[in-house]
């Protein structure tokens, strides 16, 4: 079962159980223990690997514990706090979780309800749970772009290096979008002399910043209304080829806005994935951000250090069969199909035999 059919699969649960879960034991048992079983691919009857009611020696309130603590050999993984389903989450009511993580060698955190699982890392600081989750999953609401870091965080897949990586760029992305969505909403003074002076030269008084403040919000709507309008289009000339010749024929504006659409470069969902698999391939050679994505209209390319005369990589997924062009020695590419994008796994000795090289 993929990644993605398992989460499906664990959200109808929620929805046909949640109005008769009346306690936090059936939260577990019903909801949570599959998340831990099917989701993320750990043995839920096997104690060495999912502890519940786990409980530290030292460092913690005597009688304390914390719901499950999930381990391979002597590695912690993750630790789970657990709410009833539809509880509010907060760590203000999860302050055992907290003191667990910072007395264990645990990297990561989770706090659920059942429904929705609250990622932690540790990094703003080292051996500190962090004040916020790198990357909350709502099974109400289901991101189809959070299935690769899901993914990372499975048994099968588990890479803590690469996972922080992730994280890392999980928590600020998530924040620089509320700066962005304030910022387009509510543009600061100093964004709107910023953008003011590539377009004129005028001095801004009290009576022009407010001028320019409101054209920065009409243009700000206009481009996202555009931008949906392109790649609605987009789609729509993607999805059928014919229409897309006819369109092209009817007017040189309709000629022009096609070749635009079909010239622009779309990073995929699948290429994102495609580069998160590497980077947890490659980790154990070299820090993952090292290991950066460069999308070219027919191929995405997976780069060392973002140089593109140190090609790791390329996806060929807009194909009928995709594949994957791994480079040799020798800067020759040899490739292999792909049934799933999870079959890049398959070749991850060449993987990480290309990237020692790169960075001998």
């Amino acid at each position: 079962m993929s990644i993605e059919q398992a989460i499906t699969s664990l959200a109808a649960r929620v929805r046909e159980l949640k109005p008769i879960i009346e306690t936090e034991e059936a939260t577990k048992t019903a909801l949570i223990i599959p998340f831990i079983s099917n989701v993320l691919g750990y043995d839920v009857t096997d104690p060495r690997e999912v502890i519940p009611e786990y409980t530290a020696d030292i460092g913690v309130k005597k009688g304390e514990k914390v719901d499950f603590a999930i381990k391979t050999g002597d590695d912690f993984h993750f630790l789970i706090e657990c709410k009833k389903v539809g509880s509010p989450l907060s760590l203000d009511h999860a302050n055992q979780l907290v003191r667990y993580f910072n007395v264990t060698d645990t990297e990561f955190a989770i706090l659920t309800n059942g429904e929705v699982y609250q990622f932690y890392g540790q990094l703003d600081a080292a051996n500190r749970m962090d004040e916020k989750p790198f990357m909350t999953l709502d099974l109400n609401n289901i991101d189809a772009r959070q299935f690769p870091h899901l993914e990372m965080c499975t048994r099968k897949h588990f890479n803590p290096q690469a996972l922080a990586a992730n994280a890392e760029e999980l928590k600020y992305i998530a924040e620089l979008k509320k700066v962005i969505a304030n910022q387009f909403q509510e543009p600061d003074a100093e964004i709107v002399k910023m953008l003011a002076a590539t377009v004129t030269t005028k001095r801004m008084t009290a009576q022009n910043l407010e001028f320019f403040t409101r054209l920065v919000n009409t243009a700000s709507s206009q481009f996202l209304k555009d931008e949906v309008n392109r790649r609605l289009r987009s789609a729509q000339v993607f999805d059928d080829p014919v229409q897309a010749q006819e369109a092209q024929s009817e007017s040189t504006t309709d000629e022009e806005t096609i070749d635009e659409v079909i010239s622009d470069i779309v990073t995929t969902e699948e290429e994102i994935h495609g580069h998160s698999i590497v980077r947890a391939i490659c980790c154990s050679e070299v820090p993952a951000q090292e290991i950066t994505m460069r999308d070219a209209k027919s191929y995405c390319a997976i780069l060392f250090q973002d140089n593109n005369r140190k090609p790791i990589a390329r996806f060929y997924f807009d194909r009928k069969i995709p594949r994957i062009g791994i480079f040799n020695p020798d800067g020759e590419q040899e490739q292999f199909d792909l049934e799933s994008i999870e079959d890049i796994y398959n070749h991850a000795d060449l993987l990480r035999s290309r990237v020692a090289a790169l960075n001998a």
